[in-house]
């Protein structure tokens, strides 16, 4: 086989291309980023991660509406303790 030949070069071709598929079959299994061939990346989706992280979000919005209503009750409590007690009293009368 000469060096210059057709056979040569498609035979070079194809290794390279071999290379590359088993390269990126490895970077796959073993979930790091894949790399296409205008610089972008293609991450690994785990199902199992995704409703982990989908539970943790309503989890988290659940417990920041529990904040929320805490300060709430915090702030009535603050105005009800620092509030003069004639002040108080006159609109606990005034209710009656």
């Amino acid at each position: 086989m000469s060096f210059g030949s057709p056979a040569f070069v498609l035979a070079i071709i194809m290794m390279s291309f071999i290379a590359w598929v088993i390269t990126t079959a490895i970077r796959a299994r073993h979930g790091y980023p894949l790399e296409n061939e205008w610089g972008g990346t293609t991450h690994k989706v785990d199902g199992d991660l995704k409703r982990q992280n989908d539970i943790l979000e309503r989890e988290n919005a659940m417990l920041r509406d529990k904040i929320g209503r805490i300060e709430e009750r915090t702030a009535v409590l603050e105005r009800i303790a620092t509030d003069t007690p004639n002040r108080l009293s006159a609109e606990i009368e005034k209710l009656r």
